[in-house]
């Protein structure tokens, strides 16, 4: 059960590995884009790659779902990045339900723990199998796999780090339910104080608070990079950044002013330094590096 690409690679896993897909579920066809153009799931085109039987429920609690879901008679349900199971769903097959988690759970529990890991600084994340129950991301842990974040890395190169690592996990979590060597780690001792969460992206999100440090800036530049990146103001218009550096000291300066040389850099006052935008997008613009930028924008004083 799975809807984005992050979903495909744990399906691929999974053929690869030689199991028998009895189904595959993802979300139903729907209009997106400027045209309004029918658009289908990367699971969905996938699945239809590898002549799977494809189900795309509207409502999981549907009586003619759950009576096609119970005669698929899976032993065993996989989700990875989709909606939230009603508990007839995920307490159907006799092994239960397992997720593939974008975190190191029990931290980050939520729908773009990805995004919020990098947004805090954080320096490593991974990913997590666990059975679910009724709670979101609270069920018992199953396996994990660390991965480092470095200073270079954001939320795409991030996703796609983990996109692989949690394939292959998913793989191992499987083999070693069969034989019954992994142990069930409750998450029901966790210190609710200690929990940083990942609750969805919002437009709010999104905005540069230039009275902010300019560590914290680029890290909600990296973190919301390449999709749906940071956005700013600039001279009335609204820019998303997706590559910025910067310079720590004082400015001397309001955060939020703006100095550019009008050939190489554009730099806005952050609290405690100088955050240079390297790569960004005018509304109605493509995007392009700040020196093509500059070649056809004037700051006006």
């Amino acid at each position: 059960m799975g809807t984005p690409l992050f979903a495909v690679a744990s399906l691929q896993a999974l053929i690869d590995a030689g199991a028998q897909i009895v189904g595959v579920v993802t979300s139903p066809d729907k209009p997106a884009g400027r045209g309004m153009h029918i658009h289908k799931s990367a699971v969905k085109e996938y699945a239809e790659t590898q002549n799977l039987n494809l189900l795309q429920p509207e409502k999981l609690k549907s009586t003619e779902f759950l009576s096609i879901l119970k005669n698929l008679r899976a032993d065993l349900q996989v989700v990875v990045a989709f909606r939230m199971l009603p508990e007839v769903v995920w307490n159907m097959p006799p092994m239960g339900t397992i997720n593939v988690h974008a975190s190191l759970l029990p931290q980050y529990r939520g729908a773009a723990p990805i995004n919020w890991a990098i947004i805090n600084g954080e320096r490593e994340t991974g990913v997590t199998t666990f059975k679910l129950k009724h709670e979101i991301d609270t069920g018992d842990i199953l396996l994990q796999r660390k991965i480092e974040i470095t200073q270079d890395d954001n939320a795409g190169t991030i996703h796609d780090k983990l996109m692989l690592s949690g394939a292959n996990l998913l793989i191992d979590t499987i083999a070693g339910l069969a034989n019954n060597s992994i142990p069930e780690t409750p998450q029901s001792k966790v210190d609710i104080q200690s929990l940083k969460h990942a609750p969805k992206i919002f437009k709010d999100n999104l905005f540069v608070d230039w009275n902010k440090t300019a560590n914290e800036i680029i890290n909600l530049i990296r973190g919301l990079a390449p999709y749906p990146s940071a956005h700013a103001m600039l001279q009335g218009k609204q820019i998303k950044i997706f590559k910025a550096h910067a310079e720590y000291g004082t400015t001397k300066v309001l955060t939020g002013t703006i100095e550019t040389d009008h050939k190489h850099y554009l730099r806005i006052a952050a609290a405690d330094g100088w955050v240079y935008l390297d790569h960004i997008q005018m509304e109605g613009k493509k995007q392009m590096p700040i020196e093509d930028f500059l070649r056809g924008f004037r700051l006006v004083a």
